[in-house]
């Protein structure tokens, strides 16, 4: 399932393409955002963090690396035993280009991705503003690439989990699915022990805290995407009275069940796929025809079929429905990948070549031309989320809820449903969230959506803005998954305003 996470670049694609509207919405009482205190040099008062105090009060050692500076910063395992095992989180800096407001910590979602990747790529689209005024700091979440990460399966056993096309028409088919859980979650703990059972986002927001001491800093400043955003709601409500800037873009509603990420995001990529076809058959190369809804049929018989007769792709690899969904979707993300998937569907159609659409699943899975795998994403995303939260397994339950869904997205609903069993006879037991989530006592935090966003659809964020006491809903009109960086000038500019200058936006604003 393409619930919340980021993605590499799609370098096999098109370039990102910019998008301008704008407009204005009905506002709500706001409150006046926290000017820095930040320091480079400030000093953390150790001895108020108790038990946590050599942890809230560690000395960073940095040394030279691609993105400017790296270093470790050690923290607990287990929150419930502070003197127990230690962990050590990878962080890297861009160093501000004058004079720091202070460090900026940025996490591009999943869960599952790497903050240190992303800081690499993000120093080329950065705002010259942003850059001049902020230590740029990316990291490493628990569990995640260089920090104590997660792994479970060879890269031949990943290749056969994402190509799996499960059947949920039967109670024998739905308890394979659970087996295989159960399975893959066994092999995670025999493979990385007890860290598997500590990669939650409470930990991980726990963590936020003590990296922005470690870093010299008294207030978080944060730029959070995707479920980045549910990090830093979660950071905001443990830690309200250290909390800083906040930017929460493609924002991820942590009060939200299971059930409704399911109906969300199914909902969020037929969308996000109707605006594709209606786009594609106005053009003369379009392997569409008909009407939009004639379209979105063909694309779902390819999908039926691609489960009866996976397609050649010139590899030893067929493009199994499960990769070829994966590859039509990793094209929802952003409209400039749009033309990319009119060749994919293109050759898969007319030519039944699935080649392309395999190669736009690999980017998706960070699965490289020699078959090993980049990234432990993929891992790491399973093992967050079935420890955030679980829900009912019970066959009858799933049923309901997949007919339901099936009314929402048509086309692509089915690739919504049974979400339950993935995570059901779990290796480590469940963690959960936080029983409030509003974070009162916060200074303003920016909650910025896309209206047309599939993977965290547009009423997540309206929601997460109400979730907030203090939080300020900023809308991009348009297409793709988040905002900033990747939509127009209007909001780079209120976000930029907001970070740098601590200029609120009215609530509602819209681009």
């Amino acid at each position: 399932m393409p619930t919340p996470r980021a993605l590499r670049p799609l370098v096999v694609l098109v370039g990102i393409a910019a998008l301008v509207l704008a407009g204005c919405a009905p506002g709500k009482n706001q409150v006046t955002a926290p000017a820095s205190s930040a320091s480079a040099s400030s000093s953390v008062p150790a001895q108020d963090y108790g038990d946590l105090a050599d942890f809230y009060g560690q000395q960073l050692d940095w040394t030279t690396c691609d993105a400017g500076e790296c270093s470790k910063v050690t923290v607990p395992l287990d929150y419930d035993d502070p003197s127990g095992p230690t962990i050590s989180l990878a962080i890297s800096r861009h160093a501000a280009e004058g004079t720091p407001i202070g460090s900026l910590l940025m996490n591009p979602g999943g869960p599952g991705a790497s903050g240190i990747d992303f800081l690499e790529s993000f120093l080329g689209e950065a705002t010259s503003k942003l850059k001049k005024n902020y230590d740029l700091v990316g990291f490493d979440p628990r569990g995640i690439q260089r920090s104590a990460p997660i792994t479970c399966v060879d890269p031949e056993e990943m290749d056969r989990i994402i190509a799996l096309d499960p059947d949920t028409s039967t109670d024998a088919g739905l308890q394979a699915m659970i087996d295989e859980s159960a399975t893959f979650s066994k092999e995670c703990v025999n493979r990385s022990g007890d860290v598997f059972g500590h990669v939650d986002t409470i930990s991980a927001a726990k963590d936020l805290d003590i990296m922005r001491a470690a870093l010299g800093d008294d207030q978080l400043h944060y730029l959070g995407f995707s479920y980045g955003t549910k990090l830093g709601a979660t950071y905001a409500a443990l830690f309200p009275k250290t909390a800083g800037r906040l930017v929460l873009d493609g924002a991820l509603d942590p009060t939200l069940s299971e059930g409704e990420i399911e109906s969300g995001q199914a909902g969020g990529f037929e969308n996000a796929l109707r605006a594709y076809v209606a786009d594609c058959l106005k053009g003369s190369s379009c392997p569409l025809t008909g009407s939009v809804d004639d379209g979105m049929t063909q694309i779902r018989a390819l999908l039926d079929r691609a489960k009866v007769n996976p397609l050649p792709t010139g590899t030893d690899r067929d493009l199994t429905q499960s990769l070829t969904f994966s590859g039509i979707a990793v094209t929802l993300y952003s409209q400039s990948y749009w033309a990319a998937l009119t060749q994919g569907l293109a050759a898969a159609i007319h030519d039944n070549d699935g080649s392309i659409l395999l190669s736009f699943a690999d980017v998706y899975y960070d699965r490289d031309e020699d078959g090993t795998y980049s990234t432990n994403s993929t891992e790491a995303f399973r093992a967050v989320n079935c420890l955030d939260d679980r829900s009912d397994p019970d066959f009858d339950v799933m049923r309901a809820e997949a007919a339901q869904i099936q009314k929402v997205a048509p086309t692509v609903g089915s690739f919504f449903s049974y979400g339950a069993t993935g995570c059901a006879d779990w290796a480590v037991p469940e963690v959960g969230g936080l029983d409030d989530y509003s974070a009162k006592g916060a200074p303003p935090v920016l909650v910025v959506g896309t209206t047309n966003d599939p993977a965290t659809p547009y009423a997540w964020a309206q929601s997460l803005a109400q979730t907030l006491t203090s939080g300020v809903l900023l809308t991009y009109e348009g297409e793709g998954h988040t905002a900033y960086r990747a939509s127009n000038t209007c909001i780079a500019k209120v976000v930029d305003a907001y970070l740098v200058d601590g200029k609120v936006p009215d609530d509602g604003t819209r681009c």
